[in-house]
């Protein structure tokens, strides 16, 4: 064994003495290994598109949502025992409320800078989920969905959904005319629920409508119950987001492989923090110049009353759409009444969104993909895809038409039955002109790409022949621009395989498999896609305009 001498170091003089935030730093250090942590991850690469930024404009107005809850909460009184106001809307002085709507109107007119941040509140709830959905549509459009994204993709949808019921539930508990409206029009939703559905509101409820202990109730949901799951599935949103990192779109030197874009710090996170003052400076100036929710102007709720105008806020425009275009079917069946003018658009509600949350899966099935994606599609190079999309806005803004078709007939002077039955008829018909329309658009978007790559783009510049004829002459392309219309891929169309294996042995092909062979070649055959050019026939075309640059095509597989 051999003995190795240390030799001591002189410890620190008088005036490097380690501070305390550097003496707590190296504590933490020692215990969860903070330095390595962050020297790993700090200086971890993101791709840089404005894009990204819808994502962020969803976190920020979340985190508004928070801070600016926690201080409503610290005022706000969750009950329904009745009380008599005598504050300083004097409208209201002398009314009959419950203790609900009462605290609510005193932090709108008593306490220092509550009306301000109820509307605070409210905005950053409306952009918040706002911003969702066209985060999600960026993600679905761009493909940015695809494996190893379907988790993350159903913990988009998760928070979507979680927070368009927990925004309908905050608006409810001030107890106000219009919220209680809305409240009226869930327990009759709920109530169409055959043989449970009596069951169901008396348990939301404590008793018949409206009950005593529902807003007490709510409040507990609202503020604790929802959010919880919301943060939990935000931070797994966010873990994955980093794990697997942002898509890149295609570019030179781009692959599934690496990542070209700026570091964590201090890039990314100096951009990030400006833009979350921007977010929360624009969502202020929004709260100061437009109302929103102004209770005062409906009073309290009477189960008796309905309030004119009532509209519910736009994300849940749909689901009223969906019961006003209902005809009012009813069916007696065994003794019970089937009330299917509210039980359809009850059931339809969640298909409407599961039809687009499902998708990456339905597409994952269609192609047999295994691979993963780190690279985004533009919306034309998967024609069927960008049309679905397209569709499914068509009728979720449709839907929203129909759920305010009085608005639009007062406003534009329109028959109320007209604007009915032109959402009823367009419910089944817009969907699908949007869906052949949009896949005819991409597909001649790319056979605009497939002529720019084979014969190069117009330089304007116009060229006569001795024998008279006038042609313009095109401009071949840069090598990164034929990499940028070429790099995608096409998926080829599932085949059946043959109906004898090797063996003689008859195959069993299910109808599955019938269905799944049918789908991918109407997504991904000779009218779903345009074939990109091959290096062949570029090279031919290309020695027919007498270019001689080596200029290269890439090939596309599936």
């Amino acid at each position: 064994m051999t003995n190795t001498q240390h030799t001591p170091t002189a410890g620190p003089g008088p005036t490097a003495r380690a501070s305390g935030g550097e003496k707590l730093a190296t504590w933490a250090d020692g215990r969860v290994g903070l330095f390595s942590l962050a020297k790993a991850n700090l200086r971890k690469i993101f791709p840089d598109h404005w894009s990204f930024m819808l994502g962020e404009v969803a976190l920020y107005s979340f985190v508004i949502i928070i801070l600016t809850g926690v201080y409503l909460t610290l005022f706000f009184k969750p009950s329904m025992n009745e009380v008599v106001y005598h504050g300083s809307y004097t409208p209201l002085d002398g009314i009959l409320m419950s203790d609900a709507y009462k605290s609510t109107l005193d932090i709108s007119f008593d306490i220092r800078g509550g009306l301000l941040l109820r509307q605070l509140h409210h905005w950053a709830a409306l952009v918040f989920i706002m911003a969702m959905l066209v985060h999600m549509m960026r993600v679905f459009f761009t493909g940015a969905f695809r494996k190893p994204r379907e988790l993350n993709w159903l913990f988009g949808a998760g928070l979507l959904i979680l927070g368009m019921f927990d925004g309908f539930m905050g608006y409810s508990l001030p107890d106000d005319l219009l919220s209680g409206t809305g409240m009226r029009f869930m327990e009759g939703a709920i109530l169409s629920v055959p043989i449970v559905g009596t069951y169901l509101v008396m348990f939301i409820f404590g008793g018949e409508y409206p009950g005593s202990i529902w807003v007490p109730r709510l409040f507990t949901v609202h503020v604790l119950l929802i959010p919880g799951i919301m943060a939990a599935l935000l931070v797994a949103h966010l873990i994955l987001v980093f794990y697997h990192k942002h898509t890149q779109g295609f570019g030179p030197g781009r692959n599934n492989k690496n990542v070209v874009g700026m570091p964590l710090m201090p890039v990314y996170m100096a951009k990030a923090g400006g833009f979350f003052f921007l977010v929360t400076g624009v969502l202020a100036v929004f709260s100061a110049v437009a109302q929103v929710n102004p209770i005062w102007a409906y009073g309290p709720y009477r189960p008796d009353e309905v309030t004119t105008d009532a509209q519910p806020d736009w994300y849940m425009g749909f689901s009223e759409g969906l019961i006003r275009i209902m005809p009012g079917w009813e069916v007696n069946f065994l003794g019970h009444t089937l009330v299917l003018g509210v039980f359809i658009p009850l059931l339809i509600f969640p298909l409407i969104l599961l039809v687009l949350w499902g998708y990456p899966f339905f597409e994952a099935w269609l192609t047999g993909d295994k691979r993963e994606h780190h690279i985004t599609e533009r919306p034309r190079d998967n024609p069927s895809r960008t049309a679905f999309g397209a569709a499914w806005i068509s009728e979720y803004a449709l839907l929203l038409v129909g759920g305010g078709n009085d608005l639009f007939a007062t406003h534009f002077h329109l028959s109320l039955n007209a604007i009915t039955w032109v959402v009823r008829v367009g419910f089944f018909v817009l969907p699908v002109l949007v869906f052949v329309i949009t896949k005819r658009w991409c597909l001649g978007l790319q056979r605009r790409d497939r002529e720019k790559v084979l014969h190069g783009r117009e330089s304007g510049v116009i060229l006569r022949k001795p024998h008279g004829e006038y042609l313009e002459i095109h401009e071949p392309l840069t090598q990164a621009d034929l990499y940028y219309f070429t790099a995608h891929d096409q998926p080829r169309p599932y085949a059946l395989p043959p109906a004898v294996d090797e063996n003689g042995i008859r195959r069993k092909i299910t109808w599955s498999d019938r269905l799944r062979a049918r789908l991918s070649r109407a997504y991904f055959g000779d009218g779903g896609q345009i074939l990109k050019p091959t290096p062949d026939e570029y090279r031919r075309i290309t020695a027919a305009h007498g270019s001689t640059e080596p200029h290269r095509v890439t090939e596309g597989h599936h």
